[in-house]
């Protein structure tokens, strides 16, 4: 399979706006970090978006993005739904809705959020993203690929990570509960969340999420949802053999 990082930013982005920082003044485009999401291609090439970023129209340019599958989301915060609207131009281009997939409490915000999606009697003027939301019930087959969902916790909240055969994404994430790891066992490439080194009540500490890492056994390690508190290529120095700060363009192949 094959992973794009469309952005690896928190929800403020970086640089963040007024800010005068070394991260956010650098010009490392590698420390340029735009809401997070990744874009996965199966084995069969099947594109599948994780989460509707707030950038995905600039992330999809960015990286002539022209075609989405299914989507998968992780929970409803505004970062990482808030570019829903930009898949009806994926809807034109293909001509046909596209599946969705998220958890009951993020499938209920995401109705209220664009209620007009869901409104037929919603005025239609300059188009309406077609989707078809469906509530995680187990694995979600798409196409020949089985994504199982992997409960984690964003401080109080309980989310959505996702695994496909030996890779996971866990973005958003401040733990894992016990009965979580058995679903990430064999798993040998991971992203994982990363936010800084202070710590954070709904976020992994860079060094919560290195001694995370170890405990899954991952030999390759990307960390995402970085703040400007974590300069690219200075962190990236100090990190353990095998893991790095991702970035956004960033593509691996798992």
């Amino acid at each position: 399979m094959r992973v794009t990082f469309l952005g690896t930013g928190t929800s403020h982005g970086v640089p963040m706006i007024g800010c005068t920082c070394a991260t956010c003044t650098s010009s490392d485009p590698r420390d340029r970090r735009l809401r997070p999401s990744v874009l996965i291609e199966t084995g069969d090439a099947t594109p599948v978006l994780i989460d509707t970023a707030t950038d995905l129209r600039a992330q999809a340019l960015a990286l002539n993005i022209t075609r989405v599958e299914a989507i998968l989301f992780t929970h409803s915060h505004a970062d990482h739904i808030m570019g829903l609207d930009d898949v009806r131009r994926f809807n034109a281009l293909q001509g046909g809705p596209i599946p969705c997939w998220a958890d009951a409490q993020s499938a209920d915000d995401i109705r209220k959020a664009f209620w007009y999606i869901f409104d037929r009697a919603a005025p239609r003027g300059g188009g309406i993203p077609e989707i078809e939301l469906h509530v995680v019930d187990g694995p979600v087959r798409i196409g020949g690929a089985s994504f199982v969902p992997v409960p984690i916790h964003h401080g109080p909240h309980s989310i959505l990570g996702w695994r496909l055969d030996r890779f996971a994404y866990l973005t958003d994430c401040s733990g894992i509960p016990d009965d979580s790891f058995p679903l990430l066992d064999g798993v040998e490439a991971i992203v994982l969340d990363a936010l800084r080194d202070r710590p954070h009540p709904t976020h992994f500490t860079l060094d919560q999420a290195v001694d995370t890492a170890r405990r899954i056994g991952a030999r390759r390690v990307w960390f995402t949802h970085m703040a400007h508190d974590l300069p690219h290529a200075a962190t990236c120095a100090r990190l353990p053999d095998g893991m790095a700060l991702a970035y956004d363009g960033l593509v691996v192949t798992v």
